[in-house]
């Protein structure tokens, strides 16, 4: 089970890992082991997600998650299984945390009478600087 928030857990079986070859450099044991993990996770059958959460998660998501709605970490940072293992995971984790939280919305609001001011005289200043330029008379 990977609990992600106290009210959302994934169970394991939800989770499928294939192991394959890690790409780069790896010395000698480059063409024998496969030491990336391929995790995908597939979000759009999911119980444990709402379809709000699976909504936010899609956009974040962006194109690790397919159209089938099954999201695709590949973890090769590492030089070993499980550290590559654990990294996808935390990768989900982290995730699902951020599609998680509801966004704030911004309540739109009307500028004050003294920040209109302020662009007004603004703008005066600006003015009043751009008369004062012109071309310069021989009797200056």
């Amino acid at each position: 089970m990977l609990r992600i928030i106290p009210n959302i857990t994934i169970a394991d079986n939800e989770i499928e890992e294939q192991f394959i070859r890690a790409p780069g450099p790896g010395g000698q044991k480059v063409n024998k082991i496969e030491s990336a993990v391929q995790l995908r996770f597939n979000a759009g059958k999911s119980r444990a997600l709402s379809n709000t959460i699976f909504l936010r998660l899609k956009r974040l998501a962006g194109q690790r998650m397919t159209h089938d709605g099954v999201i695709v970490i590949a973890a090769n940072r590492f030089r070993t299984r499980e550290l590559n293992r654990q990294d996808a995971k935390k990768r989900l984790i982290a995730l699902i945390r951020e599609a998680a939280v509801q966004p704030k919305y911004r309540r739109l609001t009307k500028p004050t009478k003294g920040s209109k001011r302020r662009r007004l005289d603004g703008k005066k200043r600006k003015g009043n600087l751009k008369k004062t330029r012109g071309r310069v008379t021989p009797s200056d």
